[in-house]
This record gives structure tokens, sequence and C-alpha cells, in this order.
């Protein structure tokens, strides 16, 4: 497949290139359930792309056939011009996909680097007998992926925690330490699924600052759940818009803004 879209420019300067990820036709069942009927949408290279609806409108879902989570019943997954196989997550994160998630997933118990030490896991290519020796070639492969979780650790300034235990931290700094799991994979899609929530305000700006700067300096293409239309129109690109398993909306944020279809479903305004 070879992708026709031309690359742009943004006011702000960034790169849009071509299509990275194509979701073609996208069908997942649960029993008789549909979750998501005939579902296509694209993300494009070096952008910020959002995924909205009301609760129950299938948008984890889709999240998690993009990260291998879920193998849709009909449809196509491709990536990087590729046409996807089922896959496992596992092998979907070495393709370049990484992700955090709308509950915090982390080892409440060992430190924030060790954490974010685990993000580097696809990038380890020793057997566990020579990381145990940890010598010649495993220590050179752990000196050299520490030395890109610490870069991760200095650029999200968690450096001050970063040997607290992470079961210690507030909230709003376990959201942090995930994103750096995340960035720790150096992914080419990086998955958010609602970065914002349980979030204050101050918590909030620190993280749109964060998620901004990875795509703007890193290059990283992101798409992201998030409730909060704030954010969701600051931040992006183009959003898709779900309700009850389908796709009602998809432009960017001001099309969605004023699309009356969108907002009857998802914004609650009334209009004439």
């Amino acid at each position: 497949m070879k992708d026709t879209v031309e690359p742009y420019t943004t006011p702000d300067g960034r790169t849009i290139g071509g299509v990275l990820m194509d979701m073609r036709n996208i069908t997942l069942r649960f029993g008789g359930v549909e979750a998501i009927k005939d579902i296509s949408l694209n993300i494009r290279e070096g952008e910020i792309r959002a995924i909205i609806g009301p609760n129950g409108a299938g948008k984890s879902s889709m999240l998690n056939v993009i990260s291998g989570f879920y193998n849709p019943q009909e449809g196509e997954v491709w990536f990087r011009g590729e046409k996807r196989p089922p896959m496992k997550p596992y092998q979907v994160a070495r393709l370049g996909i990484a992700r955090t998630f709308q509950n915090i997933a982390l080892f409440e118990g060992m430190t924030v680097l060790d954490n974010v030490m685990t993000g580097r896991l696809t990038h380890m290519k020793s057997n566990m007998l020579a990381q145990a020796i940890w010598r010649g070639k495993a220590e050179q492969e752990e000196v050299a992926n520490r030395e890109v979780v610490e870069k991760i650790i200095d650029f999200l300034e968690i450096q001050a925690i970063r040997k607290t235990p992470v079961g210690r931290l507030p909230y709003g700094l376990k959201k942090r330490v995930e994103l750096a799991r995340a960035l720790a994979a150096e992914p080419k899609l990086l998955l958010l699924d609602e970065p914002m929530a349980g979030m204050n305000v101050e918590e909030k700006e620190d993280m749109s600052r964060f998620i901004l700067d990875v795509n703007d300096e890193f290059g990283t293409t992101i798409a992201l759940i998030e409730h909060d239309m704030g954010v969701v129109m600051d931040l992006s690109d183009r959003v898709v818009v779900m309700d009850y398993g389908r796709k009602i909306g998809d432009g960017t944020p001001d099309e969605v803004r004023n699309n009356e279809q969108v907002i009857d479903a998802y914004l609650g305004v009334a209009h004439d």
C-alpha cells in the first residue's frame, strides 16, 4: 500500500506526514454486542489524534484493537504501510506502539527508575542468564538502556523522585511515571488512555505541556482518549468522535466542535 496523503506543516511549524496507522472497516464484537461497528480512521505521522465520545462509545475498545489487546472480527489494521496480522500485545509493542492505561498500571513496590526501566524490555536482547551474570554485552546493554531512561526522567522533570517507590507518590506523579515508562520504549505511536483523568488543573497543565513536548521534540505520533474537551481542542490536530460504537465525526477541532451530530451526542448542547 502506498500512502497518497501529502505531508503538510502546521501553523506552529510541526510536520504532519503520511498515514502511520490505518484502521479499515473495523468491527469488534463481544458475544452479541458490537463494541465497534464498521469504523475506519487513520493516524498520520507526527500528529496528535484524539478519540472522544460518551462513556461506552467504544473508545477504549478501539485503543485496545490498535495495541493488540483485541483482534477485530472484521476489518484490517495497517501500520507503516503494511497490513498487520492478528498479534499479541507484546508483538505490537515490538512494532513501535506503546501505551498508558486509564487505570494506572505500575509496579507499586518498585522505584520510579525501575518502573521506567521496564519500558526498555523490548530493546533488551540479552537472555536472563546473561543479565544475571551482568558481564560483557549484558552490562553494556544495561548501561545503554539506563542512559535512555535517565534522559526521559530528566525530560519529564521527575529526577527528585527517581529512587522513590511508586506506591508513595501522589496520583498526578504516578501518571507522569507511566508516561515515562511508555516513552522508554521509544514508540513510533504513543497511545494515551485518558491521561488527564483524576487530575487537578495544575496537573492537567503539566501533562498537557509534556504531551506537546513529546510530540514536538521527540516527533512521536500520539493518539489519545480524553474526556476534557478543553484539553482535546487545545492539543489535537484531528479529532474522531465515536458514539455507540459508530463514528459520527472526524476532522479538525473546529470542524468537530461545529458538527451538529457531535453536539447532540457528546456535548449535549441544543441547537436550532
